[in-house]
């Protein structure tokens, strides 16, 4: 039934409210629970391209005054960050927050806004709400205060994997090439279209990964020399494992026995954790399910790299994101909605707190097991119930169906469930 003019202004205005009390409550959540860290990580890409630029020195020689952290990524990095080099600390600043605010604001809407579309919420309210909420969630919290790139890397996939992959358009897997030459993690997602037979896109994304590492190589030769025969293999330069927040499965191995971390045990859990990821994308591959294969990707990157940092965390957002999305396609009151809708609730809650963090200095024992390795557990479940949709993938990556909860449409498929701090 359609609402008159009155009633539409007076639910607008009782959502801005809402809106505007949020963003306060948050804004004041972050002055207090949020850690300041200078934009550390924005200050070593920062020094790296004009010690490389302006000093006429080699960027991966370039280590921060006072620490071991230099310049971790590939050359192509490297070039894109080059107009970096021309600006002042104070604009690099501007650009870094500005981008990834924008790129984080279209993910969050590109995920959220069928869901607003099927449950009749308000569309620009839901979005407001969830940007409020994204902003109190640590990782990516943490990302914009450290000036890091995540947020730009899963916006590249997303691209791919929710808007061009269900499209069937030619120039899927350019934007998983080019996060894969920024950073080498991304990398996975070519594995992802590999093993879900993607075969145009693999051989897109891959190709694009070379030419752009061989352009970068081309540009500069002995910057690529230096990185791909010395510094990917310098770890010093990336952290300590044993760091709580390291949150991969290396991370709870290396805490477990910090001076003899077993290699062998760590890497029979990422064997594990591969063959259960591959069998679920293929499932969410073959039931249309494009979203949930890309979470599912996102989550297992986390587990296997040796190193997880906080706020690389950024990509577990799209799985909190599809737990709600299939909460809200449940029956009203039904079992599975209020499960699936407080396993999101919980799943958020923690990662938020900073929970981890209180076993920074001491993480032995039961409760250093458990709690400074709850992102882990978060990761791993995840991982393991996330559910799969039946359904046929739209080109805006929704699902076909009415705009009104379906749950017909969307049951989940029979896939089962298997048994400081500083990196940049």
């Amino acid at each position: 039934m359609a609402q008159g003019p009155g009633r539409v202004v007076a639910r607008t205005l009782v959502q801005g409210l809402v809106v505007v009390v949020l963003a306060l409550v948050v804004a004041w959540f972050l002055s207090w629970a949020a850690v300041r860290h200078g934009f550390f990580d924005l200050n070593v890409y920062y020094g790296a391209l004009n010690h490389w630029v302006n000093d006429d020195g080699e960027i991966y020689d370039f280590l921060k005054p006072g620490t071991q952290y230099g310049f971790t990524y590939p050359p192509f990095a490297a070039l894109v960050m080059l107009p970096m080099a021309y600006l002042s600390w104070h604009a690099a600043i501007v650009v870094s927050v500005t981008a990834g605010v924008l790129v984080s604001v279209v993910v969050i809407w590109w995920l959220l806004d069928p869901v607003a579309r099927r449950s009749g919420w308000t569309r620009w309210f839901t979005l407001a709400v969830a940007v409020c909420l994204a902003a109190a969630y640590e990782p990516m919290r943490e990302t914009v205060n450290f000036g890091q790139v995540n947020m730009l890397l899963l916006f590249l996939v997303a691209v791919d994997l929710l808007r061009l992959l269900p499209a069937g358009s030619r120039w899927a897997g350019v934007g998983i090439g080019l996060a894969t030459s920024i950073k080498l993690t991304p990398g996975i997602f070519i594995v992802h279209l590999l093993v879900t037979r993607q075969w145009r896109a693999a051989f897109t994304a891959t190709g694009t990964a070379a030419v752009t590492t061989l352009l970068a190589a081309a540009l500069f030769p002995n910057a690529s020399r230096e990185f791909w025969t010395a510094a990917l293999w310098n770890t010093g330069r990336v952290g300590e494992l044993a760091f709580v927040s390291n949150q991969s499965l290396r991370g709870v191995v290396a805490r477990l026995s910090p001076d003899h971390p077993s290699t062998l045990g760590w890497l029979a859990l990422v064997l594990v954790t591969l063959v259960i990821w591959a069998w679920r994308i293929r499932a969410a591959s073959a039931a249309g399910d494009h979203a949930t294969g890309f979470a599912l990707t996102g989550v297992v990157m986390c587990l296997v790299s040796p190193v997880t940092w906080v706020h690389h965390l950024v990509w577990l957002l799209p799985g909190l994101i599809l737990l709600v999305d299939n909460g809200m396609a449940a029956p009203a009151r039904s079992r599975r909605r209020i499960v699936l809708l407080a396993a999101a609730a919980v799943g958020y809650a923690f990662l938020t707190s900073r929970i981890v963090w209180s076993w920074e200095r001491d993480f032995t024992g039961l409760d250093g097991f458990l709690g400074g390795n709850a992102y882990v557990w978060i990761s791993l479940a995840l991982l393991v119930f996330l559910p799969i949709r039946r359904g046929t993938a739209q080109p805006d990556g929704s699902l076909a169906g009415p705009p009104s909860p379906s749950p017909d449409a969307r049951e989940p498929v029979s896939s089962g469930s298997a048994p400081s701090s500083r990196p940049t």
